[in-house]
């Protein structure tokens, strides 16, 4: 397909810069409301405009100047899209760090990215302090209160702005199969990310969405960009918290959100409640839905829920249209590639495979990154060929539908069958008691590669192995079915909410549960 050079707006946009956006849309909306934290604080577009000018002003005199490298690690409040934009539009370089590391990880990233400044807060002030001497690094802190939303840094807006090409971010990937990669991001992508997602998700001035991410993570960044955009209310929750979720987006009014991950699962977990159909949603977008919970979760909220795919590397990608959602439901479709990119389904040697072929995902277009920070061969990799290597496998039909069917690097060798963890998950989710799952290969001599299924229940349940080997047996073939398990509390996570398999622990230990298979 031909990209649209004018979508998702008029030519041009993109080569603004964000600190322009800001005053513009200041100027705009003036004292409309733009961002409000959970605990009922707010401010409007012109008070972005002052207390992002306020940053500005504070890094400056703390001796930050464009081209510096400033890391955040906060908890969420209204504070953090505050010191994020304040950053950037003083030319510096955003390192967000997720609040939840512990000083190891934490210290990674500050020494990769040779962060001189780290603004902190009470609860991550010691994890930080650790993290500076383990990175050898000679960062100086800046220390707000914890969830303090308006911290007394109101400044005049005065100074140029960075380029659109200005380096933005150094946005660290989840690192679910080892450290860390650090993406590029400049204004300009940030301006694509937002404008594509407004587009797509035809945001605009009566709308409402809300975030529950660590503001760490792209995605409750991406929607600061989009609402301050199209003049849209965002509201932020210090975390995701499946019990009062609903509740949030009932009292909020919320029109519109996104989630991703495991959160969609864990919503449908919870007792249904009467109040929850007295809400004010239009439509759900979410990346990988469950599929064989996709029917049911709709009908749950009475609303679309509709498939979104993209990466931090390539900003948002497909999304599945409102005209198509109904023949999309439980097919794993992730919809059509966005008119600023194009999508293509490679073989091994990069070549295009035929429709309902399986292939990797490959995508080109405007709004990438530039590239991993001080990765030079990852970055040659990842734009092999001219085209962003996403990992996934997926189908394309004759219409250019896409169908998402699982990461190639996970794929599970057995007996010379290629098996994909994503369709286990899939499965063995769909059982009533299960959470949460994650499917991994165990080294067998015999077999090259067995299957581990790892899970969480529900705390009152009494499934066993032997249930769920029944299960799995009943809707998978034979070769696909799990021979070990082991049952968890709780599974690790990214930021994002993806499992990090390769924190699991080692595959065969005391809590495996052997099931072996039939000869």
């Amino acid at each position: 397909m031909a990209i649209d050079p004018d979508w998702p707006e008029p030519s041009g946009f993109a080569d603004e810069d964000l600190l322009s956006l800001i005053r513009r849309q200041g100027e705009h909306y003036g004292y409309r409301r733009f961002m409000s934290f959970q605990d009922g604080s707010s401010m409007s577009f012109l008070e972005l405009r002052d207390r992002v000018a306020g940053m500005r002003a504070r890094l400056q005199d703390m001796g930050v100047r464009p081209g510096d490298r400033v890391a955040l690690m906060l908890k969420n409040s209204l504070f953090y899209p505050v010191a994020w934009l304040g950053i950037v539009t003083g030319g510096a370089t955003a390192v967000p760090i997720n609040s939840r590391l512990k000083g190891h990880d934490a210290g990674y990233i500050l020494g990769h990215s040779g962060s001189r400044v780290v603004v902190t807060d009470n609860e991550t002030h010691d994890v930080v302090l650790d993290a500076i001497k383990r990175s050898k690094t000679h960062s100086e802190l800046m220390k707000v209160r914890t969830g303090d939303p308006m911290p007394e840094i109101v400044g005049e807006d005065v100074g140029a702005p960075p380029p659109a090409g200005e380096l933005a971010n150094i946005q660290y990937t989840s690192g679910t199969t080892g450290f860390p990669k650090g993406c590029m991001l400049t204004h300009a992508y940030w301006q694509w990310m937002g404008a594509v997602s407004r587009r797509a998700m035809e945001l605009d001035e009566r709308d409402t969405i809300l975030t529950s991410q660590p503001h760490s993570y792209i995605d409750p960044q991406w929607q600061v960009i989009a609402a301050l955009r199209g003049g849209v209310h965002l509201v932020l929750l210090n975390g995701f918290h499946p019990s009062t979720f609903m509740r949030s987006i009932v009292e909020w009014r919320v029109t519109v959100f996104y989630c991703l991950g495991v959160m969609p699962a864990l919503l449908l977990r919870q007792p249904e409640k009467l109040s929850e159909r007295d809400h004010s949603l239009r439509r759900v977008y979410c990346s990988a839905i469950p599929v064989r919970l996709h029917a049911e979760i709709e009908e749950r909220w009475g609303v679309p829920w509709l498939e979104a795919f993209g990466m931090t590397e390539s900003g948002l990608n497909t999304i599945v249209g409102q005209s198509e959602h109904a023949g999309s439901v439980g097919t794993g479709c992730i919809g059509r590639a966005l008119p600023h990119n194009e999508a293509a389904v490679l073989g091994p040697a990069g070549d295009e495979l035929p429709a309902g072929t399986p292939g990797e995902l490959a995508l080109r277009g405007d709004g990438f990154m530039n590239g991993y920070y001080k990765d030079p061969e990852p970055s040659a990799a990842f734009f092999a060929g001219g085209w962003a290597h996403t990992g996934d496998v997926v189908e394309m039909d004759e219409d250019k539908r896409i169908y998402y069917r699982g990461r190639s690097k996970e794929m599970i060798r057995r007996a010379g069958e290629n098996i994909s963890p994503a369709e286990i998950e899939t499965v063995l989710g769909s059982h009533p008691d299960v959470i949460e799952c994650a499917v991994t290969p165990v080294p067998d001599a015999v077999v090259e590669e067995e299957i581990k299924a790892w899970v969480v229940v529900r705390p009152d349940s009494s499934v066993t192995a032997a249930d769920l080997h029944g299960f799995l047996g009943a809707r998978l073939a034979r070769f696909k079915v799990p021979r070990y398990y082991e049952f968890r509390e709780e599974l690790p996570h990214t930021s994002s909410e993806r499992v990090v398999k390769h924190q699991l622990g080692e595959p065969l230990n005391d809590a495996t549960i052997d099931i072996p298979r039939a000869q």
